[in-house]
């Protein structure tokens, strides 16, 4: 994926509480799209390989969580998570994690994923298709920094992780303040 390039237009099938059902499952469907969550802010979209898996669940996602006050010192309005799983497991990861900073995003039928190109067969861990992982800073919609792990492919016999590191986005959003503010 390019800097520079507008995410495409994408429909995600989300749940939101809503008090008005009543019952033990207080929630309803809502669409939400690429331009609903991105237009006229920025944002962090971090691209993972799956809900509950380990690297994702003790380090990745905990650690944007940790970060979450330094992001947004960097002008950074919400961090979203995506990654092939549908609303239910998303929403349930997150309050596994207690998520508070970042917002799940549903890419059930991997559409989003697919069309930045970073949908990958994980058939060698029983996994079908999901996302390789990446990070990226998204302004109003189009992809100011691409953070994306070396060896994307397909059945990749590990799951690297540094490019696409909370620190890592940190930092370029560090210098890349510095550089405007000159």
């Amino acid at each position: 994926m390019k800097t520079g390039t507008r995410l495409p237009p994408v429909t995600f099938h989300t749940r939101i509480r809503d008090e008005t059902i009543g019952g033990p499952n207080p929630y309803r469907w809502k669409p939400v799209t690429t331009h609903d969550l991105f237009a006229g802010k920025r944002s962090i979209l971090i691209g993972l390989p799956g809900a509950f898996t380990p690297t994702c669940s003790t380090r990745q996602l905990p650690g944007f969580e940790a970060l979450a006050d330094d992001f947004r010192s960097q002008g950074i309005e919400r961090i979203y998570c995506i990654s092939v799983n549908d609303a239910f497991v998303m929403n349930r990861w997150a309050a596994h994690l207690g998520l508070n900073a970042i917002h799940m995003i549903p890419d059930g039928s991997g559409e989003l994923t697919r069309k930045l190109g970073m949908l990958v067969h994980k058939d060698n861990l029983g996994f079908g298709l999901r996302s390789w992982r990446y990070a990226a800073v998204v302004d109003d919609g189009v992809i100011a920094a691409w953070f994306e792990e070396p060896g994307l492919c397909d059945n990749a016999a590990d799951d690297p992780y540094s490019a696409s590191r909370p620190e890592a986005v940190l930092d370029w959003l560090r210098r890349s303040d510095r550089i405007e503010a000159a």
